[in-house]
């Protein structure tokens, strides 16, 4: 199982970036999948999932997320998207996806590091003020 991310950049407070995590070795849909992010210093944290197939679709986003982040899915490429608006400096981390089968969106959030049966390198977003 193998996860792949990219998209990251950099990018102007108010601006947008699409982060794509493509996934090999694995029946996608029966995976939830998630999108982390660490800053210089901090603790990594939840960002935003999206469900297995069973789960019909949902998502959860982290408050920080909410209205300005999108996680969306094409199963038939196995890759999820996290599409960021209105990006602010606070924003600027590195970010990581990962993968856990047969899980809903919202305990996505609550998977402790080590339990994702995968995770994805990371990609660096940076956006400046």
């Amino acid at each position: 199982v193998q996860l792949q991310a990219s998209g990251g950049g950099l990018v102007q407070a108010g601006g947008s970036l699409r982060l794509s995590c493509a996934a090999s070795g694995l029946t996608f849909s029966t995976y939830a999948a998630g999108w982390f992010r660490q800053a210089p210093g901090k603790e990594r944290e939840f960002v935003a999932a999206i469900g297995w197939n069973g789960d019909g679709g949902s998502t959860y986003y982290a408050d920080s997320a909410k209205g300005r982040f999108t996680i969306s899915r094409d199963n038939a490429k196995n890759t999820v998207y996290l599409q960021m608006n209105s990006l602010i400096p606070e924003d600027t981390a590195v970010y990581s996806c990962a993968a856990k089968k047969w899980r809903t969106a919202r305990t996505m959030a609550t998977v402790a590091p080590a339990d994702f049966d995968s995770w994805g390198q990371g990609t660096q977003v940076t956006v400046s003020s």
